[in-house]
Parts: C-alpha cells; sequence; structure tokens
C-alpha cells in the first residue's frame, strides 16, 4: 500500500485517483502528525511525501518515520515545488528519501519509479523470505545433528550397560562351574540371559528406525485377532513381572486388518514403559474396545506422569524426559516407533497424564483394509 502525504487536498485526490487508476492500494494523510499515526498502525511499501507541510515538514516527517523500527525500511519519495535548490535535495535524501521529485510531475515519470520501487520492495521480500527458511534449516539440522550427537553417546552407554554385565555373569559362571556350584551357575545364567534380553531389544528398536528412516520398515497386513494379540502381551510381561497386576479391561471378538506383530509391539511398548516409569505402584490397566470401526486400545499406569508441554514431544525421536533420562534407562525412541506402526496403520496415537498421578497412552486404529488405506491418504 501508498501512503500519499500531502496538506492540499487537490493534490492528494488527483494523485490517489491517478495511482488507484494503475491498481496500486493507496492511503492518505494531510498533515505529517496523522502520517506518523498511520505509519505506526499500517505497513506501507512507499510513501510520498510533500516538503512545504505547515507545522511539521515532510524533512521532519521522514526523520520521524526512519526511526520507528517497523517502517525504517520504507521507501520515500518527496515532492517539491518550492524547495527545488541543492541543499533541501541533499536535505532529504539525508532525512532517509529514496527520491526526489521537482513539481509539477510528470505522471508517467513517477508512475516508473513507483513501480520500480514496488519490484524491488517484492524482491527483497522474497529474499527475506528465502533468507528466513535457510535459518530456520540451519537451526533444525543443528537441532538435528545435536540429537543425533546426544543419541549416539546415550547409545553407546545403553548398549555398553548389558554388555559389560552380560561379561561379569559370565566370568562369574565360570568360577561357579569350577568350584562346581550349580544353584550358583544357574542364578549367574538367568541375570545374564536378563541382560542379553535388554541387548536385543535396544538392537530392535536400533534396526526399527533405521528401517524407518530409509523407508524399508516392511508390514504383514492381515486379518487377526485384537482381543488374542492383547492377550498375548498381556501374559509374556505378567510372567515377567509378576510383582505387576496388569488388569485387561473390555472385550472383543471382532477380527481386525493390519500387522499384528507390529502391533503387538506397540501394546508391549505401552505397558513396559508403565511398568518401568510407576515406581512403587503394582497396578496397570488395558483397555480394549472396537466401536464405529475403530480399534481403541489403551494403557494406563499410576506412576510419575507427564506434564503437559512434555506429552507434546513424547513421540519425537530421540526425545527423553529430561528429569527422569538418569533415572530410567532407554534410547528415546520406542514411542517414536511406535508412532510411526499406528501411522502406517491410518491411525492415531497419544497420551492423557497428569503429574505425578499417572499416564494413559493410546492408539486408535480403522479395523478394515479400505479404512487403513483411505486414513494413509
Amino acid at each position: 500500500m501508498i501512503l500519499i502525504v500531502d496538506d492540499r487536498p487537490e493534490n492528494l485526490i488527483s494523485l490517489q485517483k491517478v495511482l488507484q487508476a494503475h491498481n496500486f492500494e493507496v492511503d492518505t494523510a494531510s498533515s505529517g502528525e496523522e502520517a506518523l499515526k498511520k505509519v505506526l498502525k499500517n505497513n506501507y511499501v512507499l510513501i510520498i511525501l510533500d516538503v512545504q507541510m505547515p507545522d511539521m515538514d515532510g524533512f521532519e516527517v521522514a526523520e520521524a518515520i526512519s526511526g520507528f523500527s517497523k517502517a525504517k525500511d520504507t521507501a520515500i519519495i518527496f515532492l517539491s515545488a518550492v524547495n527545488t535548490e541543492l541543499k533541501f535535495i541533499t536535505k532529504g535524501y539525508l532525512s532517509g528519501g529514496l527520491d526526489y521529485i521537482i513539481k509539477p510531475v510528470d505522471i508517467n515519470i513517477l508512475l516508473l519509479k513507483i513501480k520500480t520501487f514496488y519490484r524491488i520492495y517484492e524482491q527483497s521480500r522474497k529474499l527475506n523470505e528465502v533468507q528466513e527458511e535457510l535459518l530456520k534449516e540451519i537451526e533444525f539440522r543443528k537441532q538435528a545433528e545435536q540429537k543425533k550427537d546426544e543419541f549416539i553417546s546415550i547409545a553407546s552407554h545403553e548398549l555398553k550397560t548389558p554388555l559389560t554385565s552380560v561379561k561379569g555373569y559370565i566370568q562369574l559362571l565360570q568360577r561357579s562351574l569350577n568350584k562346581d556350584n550349580k544353584e550358583m551357575a544357574q542364578n549367574h545364567l538367568e541375570k545374564a540371559s536378563v541382560q542379553l534380553e535388554k541387548l536385543n531389544e535396544l538392537i530392535v528398536d536400533l534396526l526399527d528406525i533405521s528401517k524407518i528412516e530409509s523407508g524399508k520398515m516392511k508390514f504383514n497386513m492381515q486379518t487377526f485377532c485384537a482381543d488374542n494379540m492383547v492377550n498375548n502381551a498381556i501374559e509374556m510381561l505378567q510372567q515377567s513381572n509378576p510383582d505387576f497386576k496388569i488388569t485387561k479391561l473390555g472385550q472383543t471378538s471382532e477380527n481386525i486388518f493390519g500387522d499384528e506383530m507390529r502391533l503387538e509391539q506397540v501394546v508391549i511398548n505401552f505397558i513396559t514403559n508403565a511398568i518401568k516409569y510407576a515406581p512403587g505402584t503394582n497396578q496397570v490397566n488395558v483397555t480394549i474396545n472396537i466401536s464405529d470401526g475403530k480399534l481403541y486400545l489403551a494403557v494406563k499406569d499410576f506412576g510419575i506422569g507427564i506434564s503437559s508441554e512434555q506429552q507434546d514431544k513424547i513421540f519425537d525421536k530421540f526425545y527423553r524426559v529430561e528429569e527422569n533420562s538418569h533415572r530410567f534407562n532407554g534410547l528415546g525412541i520406542g514411542l517414536y516407533i511406535c508412532a510411526e506402526i499406528i501411522k502406517r496403520h491410518g491411525g492415531t496415537i497419544g497420551v492423557n497424564s497428569v503429574p505425578d498421578e499417572g499416564s494413559e497412552f493410546y492408539f486408535i486404529i480403522p479395523i478394515t483394509e479400505e479404512e487403513i488405506l483411505q486414513n494413509q491418504i
């Protein structure tokens, strides 16, 4: 938009009509004070400013505008019929003007200048947009690089911990065998097996995230019983966590279409996290139902909970709740993998949580092949 500033109404009206006839959006001000008020409220590409005005001349208006951070880069063209000497023209440029035109104005020349300023403005605007996008991309890459470095450090530590434990238990196992102490040897063997399983889970997660990144994560989609899948996951985790009571709420006899192994992986991750992040408790609830062609599954614990700010990031790759990272091991990729699995099933994943009151992780997916394909579009 162009702002025309002139204390003479006939000048304002005539120039306004000419510019509007050439499809320029125009605003007007009849004094310097009015112009300054409008500059504070609106954005202008160009200001056409008369020099000779009472109370506040054009030079003073231009100098005041240059002090506004919002308008300091706005182009200004001075128009003058009286102040035509070189010293006034020089003062116009020093006051922040980009051009100084002597009246009477050749309207064709003025239009060419205005079009040139508009073209420069558009080029500058696009350049700024490119620069902003470039800065965002640089910042994103810096953050991604930082996350990658943090992940490598965490992964190295997490992989090394069970590996060191296995090595220690094998050494103890060898000593027990040398002493012919079968009971002690069995105990060391069981503990080594637990650590090996932890190591296996970490490696599986690393392989999964590698497949997701490369687009090579395969899904074996077929019809299966969701209720049986959930029962199997609960039974397996109940055996390995006898101190916890895992209660299943609801049931369904309907079959669904999807990758049974991958969906079971999500359920296992939810329950494992519910147990892991609920020290001092012994109850986990698993809810399942099918309604309106959608499978709803939720796992609720009564543990430490998650703040609302962290809930928005919990499914991000490599994200770990900072204050809990020293208390609980993990790579920070399990929930990200779960989110990708549910996404591939055309569903949604989320969490409801209150700090110190527990969390409920859930997913909702369509149960037929047609709906899954439709949701993936």
